[in-house]
């Protein structure tokens, strides 16, 4: 069977989006001005429209964040919104609230936000059911659980690959709602979980202090891109809708070589056309990361958090071995540049840094580098320095241009009324161009073919290259350059307009039916904020409802997080058994502001809770 297989990447605006197709995605997703789960992320309606017309030259997608819960009265305007994202040509929208569901609503494919806690196979079979096109499967799934599910449905299924994690189930995390009313469905989280805790047991006792203990290090699915595919798994996609466009042109165009590889050994097929070519080696250890885990994705296996620090420390360079006035001596054999980061934990474990002004080379052989940098502060003999920025490698992604080209084969023949040209691009569509002219018989022959080869394969700022040139004459003929070159132009438009007349269209419908939920109540987190929610539940039998977090519900005592990530097998002090860790119960994390948060673990189902 030949696949076609998806790689979508984020877009904070216009520019990284079409760095991401130029790059190799096959689809994007993007925010819109408002309701999108990243509220700095927000694009107008006309920068969409710009991104919908560059991907669809290559019949690539675009995907637009409508993932937020919505109040009874943004309801109508979130459905304005679906009609006009449609209206532009948008492919789907990715949606979290199901009141949209109860609307009027175009004829819009919707995927099913990863925030919908899709993570079983009823769940799944709910949704594909009820029209769902595709569903964002929650980071935590096992690759068990994911030929489960593909098993039991026929739903399109995303998978998160590299990225950012949340520590909560699904991102369904209230923390930042409860604590400062900033609401993580709402698209304004404030990120406790990237803050310091302290753990303490139930007699107070301080097990550690001051560390990110519910920070996760970054998704890298690199090595098991095949395992998925083989799980069912047919988009792949990279997180990071507030990444710059040097981090999105690296991330996407490592993993677009990784799975050109895959595909081609297979046989299979990308979900869109063109072929990228970059002028970088690209490096994912290179842009923002906080480390990387697989997650669950094999079961409980190393412990994924990154509690020394969410930001990016980077590549260990070496040991300082002396400190001279203005200057270090670092032993090292990583080549630094001026304008590299340095990095380093302090005596409290706080991560310090500074800049590289300049490098100078020791004797030679000698594995060391001096260094002088911004600042001296905190840097001492025996200091271990990391780099959290390459310079050089930064500054050749910023100013890389990436390009895609779509294959096209074309073919010049004489004919009564003059010539013409036809072309067929690597989709089979093809086109044909017209040239009614006087046919002069070449003085030259071979000169007249080589001159109509060169002109007709100058593709130039096309999404076109030209991958042969057949010249099919009954004699050689005289041709103008300028000439050939409006051939040449008429028809590549001729077959622009194929291509978008013969475009793949992902098709979507609501079914409105009584298919019964999979669960018949419904607590706050299953998040129903709006009436034409609470009506959707009740229509596929859901018997009790409690109003979303977001209603202004008393959120004290109540789970504000639930997680497959355990702080005590973390701390590597859970031995596995289903029972109660070895620490004294109950225990709590106390921020830096006082707040205390119990921990509750369900050794069972290997879980922790987190109580407000």
């Amino acid at each position: 069977m030949n696949q076609k297989i998806e790689l979508l990447a984020p877009a904070r605006d216009l520019d990284s989006g079409q760095a991401a197709f130029d790059s190799g995605a096959d689809a994007v997703y993007i925010g819109a001005g408002r309701f999108g789960a990243r509220a700095k992320a927000g694009n107008t309606l006309d920068d969409i429209a710009a991104l919908v017309q560059h991907a669809h030259l290559y019949w690539a997608r675009v995907y637009v964040t409508v993932n937020t819960l919505l109040h009874d009265h943004e309801l109508p305007q979130a459905v304005r919104l679906l009609h006009q994202l449609h209206d532009v040509g948008v492919d789907a929208a990715i949606i979290q609230d199901v009141g949209l569901l109860e609307a009027d609503l175009p004829p819009l494919a919707l995927i099913a936000s990863t925030q919908m806690h899709n993570h079983t196979p009823e769940r799944l079979a709910f949704l594909q059911q009820i029209g769902i096109r595709r569903a964002i499967l929650a980071r935590e799934l096992s690759l068990d659980q994911i030929r489960a599910i593909r098993s039991q449905t026929s739903i399109e299924l995303e998978s998160f690959v590299h990225g950012a994690l949340c520590v909560s189930y699904s991102g369904q995390c209230y923390m930042s709602y409860a604590i400062g009313g900033r609401s993580g469905n709402r698209g304004e989280c404030a990120q406790p979980c990237r803050r310091r805790y302290t753990l303490v047991d139930g007699g107070g006792q301080e097990i550690v202090r001051d560390r990110h203990l519910l920070s996760l290090r970054d998704l890298n699915l690199t090595e098991h891109l095949e395992e998925l595919l083989d799980a069912g798994i047919t988009s792949f996609k990279i997180e990071g809708r507030l990444k710059d466009r040097a981090y999105v042109t690296n991330v996407v165009s490592w993993y677009r070589r990784e799975l050109d590889r895959i595909l081609a050994a297979r046989g299979w097929e990308r979900s869109s056309s063109g072929h990228s070519r970059v002028d970088f080696a690209p490096d994912l250890n290179k842009t923002f990361n906080r480390g990387y885990t697989r997650y669950f994705l094999h079961g409980r296996a190393e412990p994924p958090g990154s509690l020394n620090s969410p930001k990016m420390v980077g590549e260990y360079l070496g040991a300082v071995s002396a400190v001279q006035g203005r200057r270090f001596a670092l032993d090292t054999t990583i080549e630094l540049h001026s304008g590299d980061g340095l990095c380093w934990f302090d005596a409290q474990q706080d991560l310090s840094g500074t800049v590289v002004n300049h490098v100078q080379a020791a004797a030679a052989g000698s594995g060391k580098v001096w260094v002088t940098p911004e600042k001296m502060a905190g840097i001492h003999k025996g200091l271990r320095i990391y780099r959290n920025r390459d310079h050089a490698f930064l500054r050749q992604v910023e100013r890389s241009q990436p390009q895609r080209k779509i294959a096209v084969r074309l073919r010049l023949e004489s004919c009564p009324e003059g010539f013409a040209l036809h072309a067929v691009d690597e989709d089979g569509n093809t086109a044909a161009g017209a040239l009614l002219a006087e046919k002069v018989p070449a003085h030259k022959p071979e000169r007249a073919g080589a001159t109509a080869r060169k002109q007709l394969a100058k593709t130039g700022d096309t999404p076109f290259t030209c991958k042969s040139v057949e010249v099919d004459w009954d004699q050689a003929y005289f041709l103008p350059v300028a000439a050939l070159n409006s051939l040449r132009r008429e028809t590549l438009e001729r077959l622009t307009a194929a291509r978008a007349a013969s475009r793949p269209v992902m098709e979507g419908m609501i079914l409105r039916n009584q298919v019964p939920y999979p669960e018949a109540r419904l607590t706050y987190r299953g998040n129903i904020l709006n009436q034409q929610a609470a009506a959707f539940y009740r229509r596929h039998g859901v018997k009790e409802i409690e109003p979303a977090a977001e209603s202004g519900l008393d959120l004290r005592g109540k789970v504000v997080m639930r997680t497959r990530y355990c702080i005590q097998h973390q701390l590597g002090l859970c031995d596995g058994q289903p029972k109660a860790g070895r620490l004294r119960e109950p225990l709590y994390l106390v921020d830096e502001e006082g707040h205390h948060f119990r921990l509750r673990f369900d050794c069972a189902a290997c879980e922790m809770e987190v109580l407000y």
